[in-house]
């Protein structure tokens, strides 16, 4: 084995991240202004925007923030479509509905320290019911997660002694009031969203994520690269069933009712996967914006039309549109025809180059990808 041509240099890891990395993304830097502009935004709006009206629409927005974040964490990442985290979300309103009752507790602070429970009763709830339901796919999934979910609504009407059937329970209000009773439901449900968008984040970027993401691609080739396919599912069930128990948790205690036809309810799930597709599903800005931009419109169109529940047609023709038009979501969809352009004009000005004179040694530049000039590779052959 004898070499003929030695190169002289080798690039850095650093060199190789540069001339391969895409030349349109968005910088760190630029990410992280944007998410602390819009966390600013969202710690001021309550302060800025006092009319109790407005707050609590505010209210209702955050607690499907906490909640859309929680279901794209498993939905979005594993591709099984859940039409079930109703049961999460009525699970952690009746948990914290029976603790005061029982336990008599009167304090607004004392109510909102039985959040956590809420949320573990509702992870240890997705424990039995993932076992069950992560037995099948796709659509067989998803028609499984409904019947479930129609299961414990019935078991809340027919068990009044435990549920107060459809008469429902009351649940004691805080102590505090005025125009400052929203602000710690706000607060708290954006506290707990923005934790839940961490670790979304972290765990796009484990070991853990990218086994999610596989099984979303292939599962079985998941399966044969020795993936813990069921465990894997389970355990982002769980996350994100805790998460959405303290949505329905905080939900209670805000309104004072629990009723079984709103705690378990389709219409829920609903809400929850048009946001996270509108927005992009699978990505982590994605549910954010779908959550803010369509849950305020929910809100109104639940106060002009809830009587005659005419907005849910515009929500399903909006899903509809959404999938046809956008079918990756906002977020994305926008990136790609973004990218698509700039590379389209990026190959115009290179044949516009290219007939004004001869080529100079510049960098190739693609619709994915930008590479600078690379040092000769080492030139081997065999020899005696």
């Amino acid at each position: 084995m004898a070499v003929i041509q030695a190169t002289p240099e080798l690039l850095s890891p650093t060199e190789i991240d540069r001339a391969f990395r895409d030349p349109y993304a968005l910088s760190a830097r630029t990410r992280g202004i944007s998410w602390t502009v819009l966390l600013a935004v969202l710690v001021m709006f309550p302060l800025v925007f006092t009319n109790p009206a407005v707050t609590s629409v505010a209210v209702f927005t955050m607690f499907f923030l906490l909640a859309t974040v929680a279901w794209n964490m498993f939905s979005g990442y594993s591709g099984y479509i859940s039409i079930g985290h109703a049961v999460y979300y009525g699970f952690g309103q009746y948990a914290v509905a029976l603790l005061i009752l029982h336990l008599s507790i009167t304090s607004g602070v004392s109510e909102l320290a039985l959040l956590p429970i809420a949320g573990v009763v509702a992870a240890a709830v997705a424990v039995p019911v993932g076992l069950l339901v992560l037995r099948v796919r796709r659509h067989t999934f998803i028609v499984l997660t409904i019947a479930v979910m129609f299961i414990f609504q019935l078991l809340a009407f027919n068990f009044p002694s435990i549920t107060g059937g459809s008469a429902g329970m009351n649940v004691a209000p805080p102590t505090w009031s005025g125009n400052d009773f929203n602000l710690p439901f706000y607060y708290i449900a954006l506290g707990t969203a923005i934790i839940a968008l961490a670790l979304s984040w972290g765990i796009r970027r484990s070991k853990f994520g990218l086994g999610l993401l596989a099984i979303r691609d292939d599962e079985d080739r998941a399966k044969g690269l020795g993936i813990r396919v069921t465990r894997t599912k389970l355990i982002a069930l769980v996350i994100s069933a805790f998460f959405v128990g303290i949505a329905g948790g905080l939900y209670a205690i805000f309104v004072g009712q629990v009723f079984p036809q709103f705690a378990f309810t389709p219409f829920y799930d609903l809400y929850l996967a048009v946001f996270s597709f509108v927005g992009g599903l699978g990505t982590l800005s994605g549910p954010v914006l779908g959550a803010l931009v369509l849950g305020p419109l929910q809100q109104y169109f639940e106060l002009q039309f809830g009587a005659t529940t005419l907005y849910l047609i515009i929500y399903g023709v909006l899903f509809i549109v959404i999938l046809l038009l956008l079918p990756r979501g906002v977020v994305p969809s926008i990136a790609d025809r973004y990218h698509s352009l700039l590379a389209a004009h990026w190959r115009r000005a290179e044949e516009r180059r290219s007939r004004s004179g001869p080529a100079t040694p510049s960098a190739v530049t693609t619709g994915e990808a930008r590479t600078e000039s690379v040092p000769a590779v080492p030139t081997v052959r065999e020899g005696a």
